[in-house]
């Protein structure tokens, strides 16, 4: 997903006018799709229990079969409903991605203000966040996970160290960008606290871009998730992931190959969904495509 941050309007919040569904849709595709289809996998992964079967349960009797009316997508080398697998492993890509983004945004926002703002912590801040930068994020979570073990919470602190260095970075030209603007300029002129500037005038000036940032990180974090358990660091096997179906069923490809294109398939769809919505909320907020619609 190509960014181009110095486009991206970066006033109050108060001016920004969110238009409505029809004319989004009509302006703003991207923006629809890529929301509808998450929150369709969202719907989907909450009411997983009422339609989609046992996804831990093993009958090796049924091992190997092909799709049937019982399991929609055939049964998998321990005899496991890859339908239902399937549908419970997307709570764990989304989990890990939206709790990812989040933190990530959250962390990213308040160092980058900290740090575009206290122009004696600027220099600090960001070498810290440069030496961040620098350290693989599979080898960072594949160190943690030796040391405290796999886990869900571990996918997500490994995600968000490395990750908020480039939220941070964002955020810190933003702020760069509108502490010099007159209206923040007259607020401090005008007697206003530097709490109340940061609060009404420079964190709502981040915003746009930080939801652009946040897809982005969303994007990448179900990657991750998915490359890690697919190489066996991720979530115990028991715990149906996309990855580990990926992995425990290349081997059987010739004979199901729905046990690898199933859960393959809807990895892609949800990566392809969070990256539409962030290109559409890119254009969204940018100032000059904006004009030429």
């Amino acid at each position: 997903m190509t960014l181009s941050f110095a486009s991206i309007e970066t006033k109050p919040m108060s001016r920004l006018r969110v238009p409505n569904v029809h004319r989004l849709a009509k302006r703003y595709p991207l923006v629809l799709a890529g929301a509808g289809i998450l929150a369709l996998l969202i719907i989907l992964t909450l009411f997983a229990p009422l339609y989609a079967g046992d996804p831990i349960s093993m009958d090796p009797l049924k091992r190997l079969q092909l799709p049937s009316a019982e399991m929609w997508f055939g049964s998998d080398n321990l005899g496991r409903d890859v339908f239902a697998r399937t549908v419970f492993g997307a709570r764990i890509s989304l989990l890990v991605g939206l709790i990812s983004a989040a933190s990530a945004a959250l962390g990213g926002l308040l160092i980058g203000v900290v740090a575009g703002y206290v122009r004696w912590l600027d220099n600090v801040v960001m070498r810290v966040m440069d030496g961040l930068m620098s350290i693989p994020t599979i080898l960072l979570a594949i160190a943690l996970i030796f040391l405290m073990g796999p886990g869900i919470g571990i996918l997500v602190v490994a995600i968000t160290i490395r990750e908020i260095p480039s939220v941070t970075r964002l955020v810190r030209s933003v702020v760069l960008s509108v502490r010099e603007r007159p209206y923040v300029e007259a607020a401090l002129c005008g007697g206003a606290r530097l709490p109340k500037v940061l609060w009404r005038h420079i964190l709502p000036s981040t915003i746009p871009a930080l939801m652009v940032q946040s897809a982005n990180v969303c994007a990448s974090a179900i990657l991750i998730e998915a490359g890690l358990s697919f190489l066996g660091f991720g979530v115990p096997p028991e715990i149906p992931s996309w990855g580990n179906m990926i992995s425990t069923s290349r081997l059987y490809l010739a004979i199901a190959p729905l046990m690898v294109f199933a859960p393959g398939t809807c990895l892609a769809v949800t990566v392809l969904a969070v990256n539409l919505l962030g290109d559409g909320l890119r254009d969204l907020f940018d100032v000059r495509l904006r004009r030429r619609r």
